[in-house]
């Protein structure tokens, strides 16, 4: 079993992976920048490093600075969460060339899955349904040609992106042209690639990706699926599992989807299909994203396990104990993300916070590292927090959800708690009708629900 683990992050998820270290006896590093000398986690931890400089390249996205630390404290694993350097393949083979291991999967698995076009051509070979698309398109003249050839509307993307960025709806070949050297300048400086490409863009689609858990010792498991289609800027606000739109016939046909597309790779550790499902119910993979995904408190929680305590698990060699017959939830999560942001624009609000009251109840999780006198700095990304509930069902869920939502109090900056509760509180939202449209198609009506909440 590993014995100590450095935490390659911060935040909300620095602090979850320290408390289920601490509950196997397993030694923790945290790392910390200059702006978040005194957060939670570095407070959690047995040990605490300064890494850099406020700014992420400086600190978080130091992968030499970071395997220093590591060396210097002598740990056996490094655990890299989620976003930042999770992803990055070089930096998980930099680990497991130094002598550390790597909570994650390989380092050719990242790559694979990382690059957008190998991972549909290899998801394609293995009989997974892929959204219909192309190559990399190399000119504007390729663009419009590939474009057209599909039918539009179509989404230009970035090929190594990720979080929304580098994505663009077109509707017509002027669309296109105005978003081809956006998206090139935009892929390059956010993912050192600005090679994109075209998928069809399916009108009013769920987001729904399935968990999955694979020892490398021949047994992958998915447990389940959950919703993410409530989403601005393609950034996810509020998951919930099961998904409130699929039937028990299409779940089985997307779980037995999740089992060839990471059996077909060899995949290990813990590892996410992420799927769009159209209006009749005929569902395509995305992505893979190879790492924890901040929404994994759903899965957890209906299905009664750690996640983390698994990927470290499966990273010191043990075997997963289930088979996929026995797995059963039990109950409706749902989460919801807080952001440091204007409800209304979405756009960051840094500062430093003044009250915070959280609401407590046993069906009640908080993934909160926030404290009054914490300072929101501008240098991160705004989620802050993450409220999670679970209910007998999604109704009972939901009611817990508003409720909660409605006894959460920060002050001294704004958060997207009022957005939170008009979207819980929308008859289409409380039908299980929300698509990924959901927040542009009624935005004026959640506007105003706003609004009325603010008063």
């Amino acid at each position: 079993m590993i014995q100590s683990i450095l935490i390659a992050n911060r935040g909300e998820i620095a602090s979850r992976i320290i408390r289920t270290c601490n509950k196997m006896k397993i030694h923790t590093v945290a790392i910390y920048s200059e702006a978040d000398r005194d957060a939670e986690h570095t407070v959690l931890a047995d040990e605490a490093y300064m890494v850099g400089e406020s700014n992420v390249k400086e600190s978080y996205l130091n992968q030499d600075r970071i395997l220093l630390i590591a060396k210097e404290a002598n740990v056996d694993a490094i655990h890299p969460g989620y976003g930042l350097l999770s992803e990055q393949a070089a930096f998980a083979e930099k680990c497991q060339s130094h002598g550390f291991r790597f909570i994650g999967p390989d380092a050719s698995i990242i790559s694979l899955m990382g690059d957008k076009l190998q991972a549909r051509k290899t998801m394609m070979e293995a009989g997974v349904p892929v959204i219909p698309g192309t190559d990399a398109v190399e000119t504007i003249e390729d663009t419009l040609f590939e474009a057209n050839n599909i039918g539009y509307p179509v989404m230009l993307k970035a090929a190594s992106g990720g979080g929304g960025i580098g994505i663009t709806i077109c509707r017509s070949d002027d669309d296109c042209q105005k978003a081809f050297e956006k998206n090139k300048k935009q892929a390059a400086l956010f993912f050192g690639d600005g090679a994109l490409y075209i998928e069809k863009y399916i009108e009013n689609p769920r987001h729904i990706e399935l968990q999955v858990l694979a020892d490398g010792k021949g047994r992958t498991l998915v447990f389940g699926e959950r919703e993410c289609s409530v989403q601005r800027r393609h950034q996810k606000m509020i998951e919930e599992a099961p998904s409130p739109f699929l039937k028990d016939v299409g779940r089985q046909e997307m779980i037995n989807m999740a089992l060839k597309a990471a059996q077909a790779i060899h995949y290990q550790n813990a590892g996410t299909i992420e799927c769009l499902v159209d209006e009749d119910g005929m569902f395509y993979f995305l992505e893979m994203n190879t790492r924890l995904q901040v929404e994994h408190p759903v899965t957890e929680e209906i299905y009664k396990l750690d996640l983390v305590e698994w990927q470290i698990r499966i990273a010191s060699g043990d075997t997963l104990p289930w088979k996929q017959e026995e797995l059963t939830p039990t109950g409706h999560a749902i989460e919801a993300r807080i952001y440091a942001e204007d409800p209304i624009r979405f756009f960051p609000s840094p500062g430093t916070v003044e009250k915070i009251e959280l609401p407590e109840a046993p069906h009640i999780r908080h993934e909160c590292p926030i404290k009054a006198g914490s300072v929101i700095s501008h240098f991160y990304d705004p989620m802050i927090a993450k409220l999670i509930v679970h209910g007998t069902n999604r109704d009972d869920a939901i009611a817990k959800l508003e409720n909660a939502l409605n006894h959460y109090t920060v002050t001294g900056i704004k958060t997207n708690i009022p957005a939170l509760k008009a979207i819980v509180h929308h008859p289409v939202f409380q039908q299980g009708g929300a698509t990924t449209a959901f927040m542009d198609t009624y935005r004026d009506e959640l506007i105003k629900r706003i609004q009325e909440v603010n008063q």
